[in-house]
This record gives structure tokens, sequence and C-alpha cells, in this order.
């Protein structure tokens, strides 16, 4: 049988039915030792009938084996799959990442590409039912993941891109925003955000003008993350031979700084937001929460997902009823047939405290 555990830690929680047990048979053993110092063995049977004994053990494997199956139903046993229908909602959302060599600078620790990649996977993380995709682009742009709800796919082929991923380098910002817009699924005029993650720099493309015709024709909303320095800026590292060194121009080292002006225009001709990452920690969750989410949902096609049926309750049920019985086994009242165990006890007894009545016979 296929069996999912859907919180396996939950299974620490064992340990209190095992300390119950150990408390309930430690009260016993004390509760004896008190009596035998209260009483001979002989007054013990007369008092404390067997029958007791046995109801005092039954209850508490009862409630023991009851805590048990709690525990275990608390896993979240699952097994048997059941196809349903899901409907999808939520919006589309169009990731366009800059892997141009700027992007490699470090000011944005460990460099603005890996924060930029680490920061849409957070944004993806607060997802529920949105479709996701990614551009790339540098000198050029392209379409790298196609629109899709498979995160974990999503996030895998995202680990993978950077400045191989295109052939010629540069900044061709508008180019991506054209890229993006004409990888929508949807051709309705809402339900659609794109949301870029670059430096600023850009080589003429005229993003502004671009995103306005995107924003107008396809009622797309943009939103941009700046990532670098804006003031000093950051080296461009770059591998050779010689091991660690920096990109140069006529001899001099290429220094790169955030440009957020081109981006805070495009977001506003929008009506999207911009977002100064710079070099510090940005939460993505209030982002998203905050300007993504807002744009408008739509009912995407239904989709059938098999799920395992959860069982919690064929554990629950049972522990309910053991607990049930031992209830009503600890308040049933003491029989007669109990009643005339206890006194026949007492009549066996070779130490019984009756006395039988002596006649003397005069002589």
């Amino acid at each position: 049988m296929d069996i999912q555990i859907g919180n396996p830690t939950q299974l620490v929680w064992l340990w209190l039915p095992a300390a119950a047990l150990v408390a309930i048979l430690l009260a016993s053993g004390a509760r004896r030792r008190a009596r035998m110092r209260f009483a001979t063995a002989n007054l013990i049977r007369r008092i404390v009938p067997t029958s007791s004994k046995i109801r005092t053990g039954l209850c508490t494997v009862l409630v023991t084996a009851a805590m048990a199956l709690m525990v275990l139903a608390l896993m979240d046993v699952r097994w048997g799959k059941v196809a349903r229908d899901v409907p999808q909602k939520g919006i589309e959302v169009m990731f366009v990442l800059d892997v141009s060599r700027s992007m490699l600078a470090e000011d944005a620790s460990p460099s603005r590409l890996e924060r930029a990649k680490q920061q849409i996977k957070d944004v993806v993380d607060e997802m529920a039912g949105d479709r996701v995709g990614l551009v790339v682009f540098a000198g050029e742009a392209r379409q790298e993941i196609p629109l899709t709800t498979h995160y974990d796919d999503f996030k895998k082929e995202l680990d993978e891109v950077g400045p191989h991923s295109v052939r010629r380098g540069g900044s061709q910002l508008g180019e991506a925003i054209r890229v993006a817009d004409g990888s929508f699924l949807t051709k309705l005029n809402a339900h659609k955000a794109m949301v870029i993650f670059t430096d600023g720099e850009d080589q003429e493309s005229d993003p502004v003008a671009v995103a306005q015709k995107a924003h107008e024709e396809s009622g797309v909303r943009i939103f941009t993350v700046g990532l670098g320095d804006m003031d000093q800026g950051a080296r461009i590292p770059v591998a050779d031979n010689r091991g660690r060194s920096y990109l140069q121009h006529d001899g001099e080292q290429v220094w790169s700084k955030l440009d957020g002006k081109i981006l805070r225009q495009v977001a506003i001709e929008t009506d999207g937001a911009y977002i100064p990452a710079g070099t510090k920690q940005v939460n993505m969750s209030d982002v998203y929460h905050g300007y993504i989410s807002d744009v408008e949902q739509m009912e995407f096609e239904t989709a059938k997902i098999n799920q395992y049926e959860a069982r919690f309750q064929w554990l629950l049920a049972p522990a309910l009823l053991l607990l049930l019985c031992e209830v009503v086994i600890a308040t049933w009242p003491t029989t007669h047939s109990e009643q005339m165990s206890a006194t026949t006890q007492r009549a066996q007894s070779p130490n019984s405290d009756t006395n039988t009545p002596e006649h003397s016979t005069a002589a």
C-alpha cells in the first residue's frame, strides 16, 4: 500500500502515552505499598477484590492505546489517491532578469545576479496558483521559461541562467520588455504583471516608450526592482587564466552603478511600482502582497490533481471509542458477583476475624 505521511515530526509526541503509562504504573505501585503499610496481605484481599485490579489494568491499557492512536492521527497519514478538479485562479507574472556582466558586480552580496535570483524565488514562494515565466536579457532578450505553475521546476531552471544564457553582451531593456510582453498567454487587457530585476543600465533601447505601448495595448503592469549601489557603484569581476580580475575599458576599470531613473519612469508609466533595492535585503513577501498581488486575478482552466486521501479519522475514531470504553468501565457500578467474590474471599481466609462461638458443656 502506498502510504504518505504528511507530518512525520509529530511522532515525537509518542513520549506522552509512554510517560502516561509509566506514571500510572508508578502510581499503582505507590498505592500498593501504601496498602501494605495499612494492612496485612490477607486483609488487603478482603478490601480490594481481584476484579477491581483487573478493571484498573484494563482502563490503563485503553487510555494508553487511545493516546497512541491520537499521536498517529496527528501525523496526517494518507493513502489511496483521489483525482480532483481544482479551479485555477491567479495572475500571469513574467519575471525579466538582467544577466549582463554588470549584474556580476558584488556590491549586493553575493552578486547582483544571485541576489535577483533569490528575490525572484522569494516572490514565487508567496504565490498560490499564479503562472510564472522568465525572460533573460543583456544585448538581446529571450524567453527562458514559458509561463507555468510548476514552481519547483521554475526555480531549478532559474538557478542555471547567467551571462551565458544570451549570445550578445550589453543591456537592451526595451527589447526585454517587448519580448516579455509577447510571452503572456492571456491576451486580455488585465491579469498580467511584469517584474524586472536589473541595475538600470540601458543602451538606448527606449524602454519607457516600449513599456507605455505594452501597458496601453496589453494592460500589463510593470514593477521594477533596482539592484546595485547608486553612489559609488562596484567593479565587474572577470574570470581569466590569470585568476580574478575586473572588467576594463581603455585601460581603466569599469565601475557599474544603479541607475534608477529609467526604472522609476517605466513603473510610473505602466501603473506599477519601483522598488530601489540597492544593496540591502528587501522583504519580497511585502513587495508581492503590497504591489503585485493587487493585479486583477482571472480564472484559468481547471486542473486535475491526484491527491492522497487523508485517513486521520480512521485513527481518531478508534481512539475516541477506546476513551469512551474506559469511561464506561471505570464508572461501572460494582456488581453483585464482585461483592459476593469479596465476601467469599473474606470467609475463606484462614485468618478471618469471624469467630465461631464455643459452647462448653458441664461435666
